[in-house]
């Protein structure tokens, strides 16, 4: 007789972060296609593990689904929870709350930082080509004067055609938007030590050093991770050298920049930018940023909102059903690269 295929029990799983964000990324959709590859424990999620319904949760819990506000797993939370394996991350970073005692007990990390790459991505190709063309520019000089300007009389060095973005970082998102850019009629400089010529070659992308990358670069974008190594990378230096009315953009971190320089060099209107993050996020309201008219800021909205969060949940829950059936996961959070990522 034939053997009868193995049928793998259902993991015990639950969920674990801020209840507003899961209000917000956890519709009933996802949670039906969460319930149906794990054996959910039912709202509310957990958002304290040193409660008494945490603490009988966590003693049966093998996989944790996680998201924006998850408490820490420390050793303290891990010993209350002999059984747990797995993590799948419903946003990006894992550093708020996978610490090293996770990685010291072998438990696997899942992240959705591939599904919030895209929007970053899609929003920086959206800002490259519109300041290229200076749209935002043009749009309020219209409103302000009523009337159209004279089209052919545009400068020479407004449009898209030809020009030379540079790409700071091969991350995730630099990566995505390297890739979104290929349709486009631009050049592509990258810097990043990590990345050898026959890979930036695979990227279709020429790699040069960072001085360069600034000095060359009609626009350059900032995909580096926010680490020890790189706050304030982006110097006076290298803001000074970069092209009259070139274009930076930063939808990384704001402490990735020295951002009194970048202040000094938009208020000098030697350069244009586009940031949706600065540092703090939210300036205080006297700032002198937010009178430079050459400065595009908006609220951190590059990353996943929406209805894009459902492109979170859906990566979430393929990771949960992948291991829940022994497949291993497919955006695995490696412990080696921790130094290298946000």
């Amino acid at each position: 007789m034939p053997t009868a295929p193995t049928v793998r029990p259902r993991p015990r799983a639950a969920l674990a972060m801020a209840p507003d964000a899961a209000a917000a990324v956890l519709g009933p959709e996802s949670l039906a296609a969460l319930g149906a590859v794990c054996d959910l424990t039912p709202p509310p999620v957990l958002d304290d593990f040193t409660t008494d319904r945490a603490r009988a949760t966590l003693a049966d819990v093998e996989l944790l689904v996680t998201g924006w506000g998850c408490p820490p797993l420390d050793a303290a939370v891990l010993d209350a929870a002999p059984r747990l394996r797995a993590v799948v991350h419903t946003a990006g970073t894992i550093r708020g709350h996978v610490t090293e005692a996770c990685w010291e007990r072998g438990i696997e990390v899942s992240s959705a930082a591939a599904a919030n790459a895209l929007p970053v991505a899609e929003y920086t190709v959206a800002m490259i080509l519109l300041t290229g063309k200076r749209v935002l520019e043009r749009a309020r000089d219209l409103r302000a004067t009523r009337r159209r300007d004279d089209w052919l009389r545009t400068a020479a060095d407004v449009g898209n055609y030809g020009r030379t973005v540079g790409i700071l970082s091969a991350s995730l998102i630099g990566r995505r938007v390297i890739e979104l850019l290929r349709p486009y009629d631009l050049r592509v400089l990258l810097h990043d030590p990590y990345v050898s010529d026959d890979e930036a070659a695979a990227l279709g992308v020429r790699p040069v050093g960072l001085r360069e990358l600034f000095e060359r670069s009609d626009t350059v974008s900032v995909h580096t991770p926010l680490l020890p190594a790189t706050t304030g990378l982006v110097s006076r230096e290298l803001l000074t050298s970069m092209r009259p009315d070139s274009v930076f953009i930063n939808t990384s971190r704001g402490a990735v920049v020295d951002q009194d320089a970048l202040t000094d060099v938009l208020r000098e209107d030697r350069i244009r930018a586009v940031l949706d993050v600065t540092d703090p996020d939210i300036l205080p309201p006297g700032h002198p940023l937010w009178e430079c008219e050459n400065a595009t800021i908006t609220p951190h909205l590059a990353g996943s909102q929406g209805n894009e969060f459902r492109r979170l949940t859906d990566l979430a829950v393929g990771e949960a059903a992948r291991w829940a059936g022994g497949d291993g996961f497919a955006h695995p959070v490696r412990r080696e690269r921790l130094a290298f990522l946000a």
